[in-house]
């Protein structure tokens, strides 16, 4: 598993981009070979993967949202297995 810096801002790999298909009313990560089926809470982790946005404030972003005091976990669980899957890379600011 990554060790994943919290001052790190991680940004999708060039190819790699997030889809609401309509008719499927599902979203996905396309990359060049396929897709991944995202759930909600995937898509919103991702939508903030912008490059400028540190782990940290993805983080911060996501408990208010969601009322959870202690998403960290989860969201460093998420990046790293997106980022073994070659679908993530950290920025250092």
């Amino acid at each position: 598993m990554n060790n994943i810096n919290l001052n790190n801002c991680p940004i999708l790999v060039k190819g790699a981009r997030l889809f609401w298909d309509d008719v499927r009313q599902q979203k996905f990560l396309l990359f060049p070979e396929g897709a991944l089926v995202l759930n909600k809470t995937a898509w919103n982790i991702l939508q903030l993967c912008d490059g400028r946005r540190t782990v940290t404030n993805i983080v911060n972003t996501l408990s208010a949202e969601y009322s959870h005091p202690n998403i960290e976990p989860d969201v460093l669980k998420l990046l790293n297995k997106l980022i073994e899957r070659g679908f993530l890379y950290l920025l250092t600011p």
